[in-house]
């Protein structure tokens, strides 16, 4: 037997593992301790038969699982369990002696089966794993496992954002940037296996294409229409109507804006409606109700009707232009909580040109967010119109250094001004000019942010003004209470900023603990941003110098390169360092880097 190239490039490995840590450690106590075991349900794909998989690796555990075909078969999911012909009474008896059973798809047990599985559940001598998915019917022997209270039941929600970025990383062998992992997160809606399928076949035919000057690879342009995800999209591909295909296909050439009411047959509108296909708000618009659908219906239309179909960029200019104003005033009123963009967002995702000017102010929303990596990634859009595009390069050079980049702006410092000039100075270990710079003609609350408030003193209003009072008393519970309040407005980078600059402040151990842990869990959310103030968490037990020679040195600045940077001794320098590994429990300057570890870096 010979296998070619090609069987091996399509050969399917399991994706590794990859979050719902929490709920893998619940599931597995659940089974391992005392109690009758556990219920996980979920929406299809959602990743529930690969967690309990995950969960009973190991063990000695008995599997059963319901399919389709044998729901009128009594007893056909135990079928190897027990012997050919058997009662209730005697399938109970023979099952009672297993230690640990899990039932996959229980929804899909014949009644027989169903009955079997809530009779161990009461007798309680076997530990049950159910695994069901919900939007869809289950035998009431099997709901009544969580509804009377037999078993505790464990609901799965779509896998986070951070955590799909990591399993496509995984998955992809190659690292993607923000735009990409954002569309195939919103396109699959939590459904893993969609996802997977959808990476699959971007490899597979050479959908993804490197973004220069980084190891990131990006996707743009339409979705591949594998079998697969024919299959999953059958109910909008397969109108045996053709009015209802019209108005499904006229819905997806108008995204991403929503048509009115008055466009469209309303007897046809409603069986849609009553299908789950098409939404509509109270203001009449209609739209798709799977972000999937659309994007299927345009690649799968022939290229006359798409003529027909498709709408001019004449119409996109408005509601991007509405979208821009929107988020500037949220900028201007200090809220950067999560807000719906969905025309740039799907201009990028089609690979259409974005204005600079939109994709400037989208970075730097998106930096204010905390969200270094996506700033990053739209920055380049709007350099890919306008290579020159200064608002551009700032945001892009201000997200690499923020991001711990020791290389932002190397070659054109001399050119930064501002907010740039501040964050290239701290990225490369230069504390005071960078506190200098913020305080003289950048933003003074980079200052604070820097652990300067006094250079910020009666330039500051609202939260942010609250920020550096409480850091210029070193109230540590008044600089907890300032990043919940950042946190509220979408502020999160600077939320975990203050989190982590209340560690030092606190004078209680246990608060102090507290407020490190809510400044590392924030951090996570930040992709990989490297901030001198984050960097105090590990470093907080130093001296404000120790920590910026530290810096460097972890950056792999020799003694002497640091000596030159900071106008000391290399004497000086020496005895910083030696103090810092004292304190850090560090044997040698290679242990800094691993030392000074916050979230895994992302590149920006």
């Amino acid at each position: 037997m010979t296998t070619s190239l090609r069987d091996v490039r399509t050969l399917r490995t399991p994706w590794p593992f990859t979050g719902r840590t929490d709920e893998l450690e619940l599931v597995r106590r659940s089974v391992a301790g005392k109690g009758g075991g556990i219920v996980v349900t979920g929406p299809a794909g959602c990743g529930r038969t690969r967690l309990v998989t995950e969960a009973v690796r190991g063990t000695d555990c008995a599997r059963a699982a319901g399919t389709p075909e044998t729901r009128d078969v009594p007893f056909a999911a135990f079928a190897h369990l027990l012997p050919g012909t058997v009662t209730l009474h005697r399938a109970v008896q023979l099952l009672s002696g297993v230690r640990l059973l899990l039932v996959d798809d229980a929804h899909l047990l014949d009644d027989a089966s169903a009955a079997l599985v809530h009779q161990l559940a009461v007798h309680g001598r076997t530990r049950l794993l159910v695994v069901a998915t919900e939007g869809v019917p289950v035998p009431g022997a099997v709901s009544r496992l969580w509804s009377g209270e037999l078993l505790p039941r464990l609901t799965l929600r779509p896998l986070p954002r951070e955590d799909t970025a990591g399993l496509l990383t995984a998955g992809a062998g190659v690292a993607l940037d923000p735009l990409t992992v954002d569309r195939l997160h919103r396109l699959c809606r939590g459904d893993l296996r969609l996802l997977r399928e959808l990476l699959t076949a971007v490899r597979e035919r050479s959908l993804l294409t490197p973004v220069a000057d980084t190891d990131l690879w990006a996707w743009r342009g339409p979705v591949p229409v594998t079998a697969a995800v024919r299959e999953r999209t059958a109910r909008v591909l397969d109108r045996g109507c053709p009015e209802e295909r019209e108005t499904l296909e006229r819905l997806a050439f108008a995204e991403p804006l929503p048509l009115g009411l008055d466009a469209f047959d309303v007897r046809v509108l409603e069986r849609l409606e009553s299908e789950g296909l098409v939404a509509v708000d109270d203001r009449g618009a209609i739209r798709l109700t799977h972000p999937l659908h659309g994007p299927v219906l345009r690649a799968a239309a022939g290229r006359l009707r798409a003529r027909r179909l498709a709408c001019g960029p004449e119409r996109y200019e408005p509601a991007l232009a509405a979208e821009r104003a929107a988020l500037a005033r949220r900028v201007e009123r200090d809220d950067v909580r999560e807000s719906a963009a969905p025309v740039g967002e799907w201009l990028a995702a089609e690979g259409v040109p974005l204005p600079a000017r939109y994709a400037a102010l989208r970075a730097r929303f998106a930096r204010l967010c905390g969200r270094l990596s996506e700033a990053a990634a739209w920055a380049r859009e709007g350099l890919r119109t306008d290579p020159d595009d200064g608002p551009c390069r700032d945001e892009l050079t201000v997200a690499a250094a923020q991001s711990g980049d020791a290389t932002a702006g190397d070659g054109a410092r001399a050119e930064h001004a501002g907010a740039v000039a501040t964050w290239v100075a701290a990225a490369h270990g230069d504390l005071d000019e960078a506190v200098r710079s913020a305080a003289e003609g950048g933003d003074p609350y980079d200052a604070v942010r820097l652990g300067a408030p006094e250079r910020a003193a009666g330039r500051l209003t609202g939260v942010f003004a609250a920020h550096a009072e409480a850091l210029a008393r070193g109230d540590g519970p008044a600089l907890d209470e300032v990043a919940g309040q950042l946190e509220r407005r979408g502020f999160l980078l600077f939320a975990a900023e203050a989190h982590a600059q209340a560690v030092r402040a606190h004078r209680d151990p246990s608060a102090a603990r507290t407020a490190r842990t809510r400044a590392a869990a924030l951090a996570r959310h930040c992709e990989g941003a490297r901030t001198p103030a984050l960097s105090g968490l590990v470093l907080g037990e130093l001296t404000a110098r120790q920590r910026q020679i530290v810096t460097l040195a972890a950056a792999g600045l020799s003694n002497r390169q640091i000596a030159e940077r900071l106008t000391l001794s290399v004497r000086t320098v020496g005895n910083h360092l030696y103090g810092a590994y004292t304190r850090l429990g560090a044997g040698d300057r290679d242990a800094l880097p691993w030392l000074m570890e916050l979230p895994e870096p992302q590149p920006a």
